[in-house]
C-alpha cells in the first residue's frame, strides 16, 4: 500500500494526554507515538486506561488536557477501527453488511471483489448467512474485513482476539501480520502475552492510567531481566 502513497514516518504523536472521570484520572499524562508500518501492542489490566486511550486517539473522546497530532487533517478517513464489538446490521447477510460498510466508506465493490475479499477472510461460504448468526470467530474476521475495506494507513483493534478459541486467535494473529506485510500500522490491545510476543514490534504497558513501559519485546525483557512478557507484566504491575 505504501508504494502508492507519500511516505510518512510518524502517524500519530500524543503528548501529555489526560482524561478524568469524577475527578479521578483514567488516563494520566501519557505520551506515545505511532509510526508507519509498525505493530504496537497496548497491554494492561482491566481499568488500566487502554480503551479510553484508544477512544481519545480516534477522536471519540476529547482529552481533558494534552495534544494529539495526526499526519493528515483527514485522518479519520485513513484509520480503520474495530472496537470490542462491531454492530452488524440485524437481518442482513454477510454480503449485505459488507456492501453497507463499503457505502459508508465510499468504496466501490464489484461482486467479484466482494467474493475475493470474503474468500481472503475465509468467509465466502458464509456469504448469505445473517451476520449476527456467525460464530464469534467469524464475526471477528468480518469486523476486521469491514475495518480494512478502505485500505487504511492505520488500523486500531481493541482486544481483537478476546473470547476466541486457539484457532480463532491464530487467525486474528495472521490477519495482523498480513496488515503489517502490506505496510499498515496496527495498534491493538490484548491480554494475551503469547499473542503479543508473536505479532508486536513494540509494547506499551499501561497501569492505573500511566504508561509504565514502552519498547520492543526483546528490549523490555533485557531491561527488566524478565524471562517472558507474562513475568514482565506481573513484575511491573504488582
Amino acid at each position: 500500500m505504501l508504494n502508492r502513497r507519500q511516505t510518512v514516518k510518524k502517524l500519530i504523536s500524543a503528548c501529555h494526554l489526560t482524561k478524568n472521570y469524577r475527578e479521578r484520572p483514567i488516563v494520566d499524562n501519557i505520551s506515545l507515538e505511532i509510526e508507519e508500518g509498525e505493530t504496537i501492542a497496548l497491554i494492561g489490566s482491566n481499568g488500566a486506561g487502554k480503551t479510553t486511550t484508544i477512544s481519545m486517539l480516534l477522536g471519540i473522546l476529547p482529552q481533558d488536557s494534552g495534544t494529539i497530532a495526526y499526519w493528515t487533517t483527514d485522518y479519520k478517513k485513513e484509520i480503520g477501527t474495530q472496537l470490542q464489538s462491531t454492530p452488524f446490521f440485524e437481518g442482513y447477510t454477510v454480503e449485505d453488511n459488507l456492501k453497507l460498510f463499503a457505502a459508508f466508506y465510499n468504496v466501490d465493490l464489484t461482486n467479484k471483489m466482494i467474493d475475493e475479499r470474503l474468500a481472503s477472510f475465509d468467509l465466502l461460504q458464509a456469504k448469505k448467512t445473517p451476520a449476527i448468526k456467525l460464530s464469534m470467530g467469524q464475526q471477528k474476521r468480518l469486523a476486521i474485513l469491514v475495518t480494512t475495506l478502505h485500505n487504511p494507513r492505520l488500523v486500531i483493534l481493541d482486544e481483537p482476539s478476546a473470547g476466541l478459541d486457539p484457532r480463532g486467535q491464530k487467525e486474528i494473529q495472521n490477519m495482523i501480520k498480513n496488515l503489517k506485510e502490506n505496510g499498515v500500522a496496527v495498534l491493538f490491545s490484548s491480554h494475551d502475552m503469547l499473542e503479543v510476543t508473536k505479532v508486536a514490534d513494540r509494547i506499551i504497558i499501561m497501569n492505573q492510567g500511566k504508561i509504565i513501559a514502552n519498547g520492543s519485546p526483546d528490549h523490555l525483557l533485557e531491561q527488566y531481566h524478565a524471562q517472558n512478557l507474562e513475568d514482565l507484566f506481573f513484575e511491573l504491575t504488582k
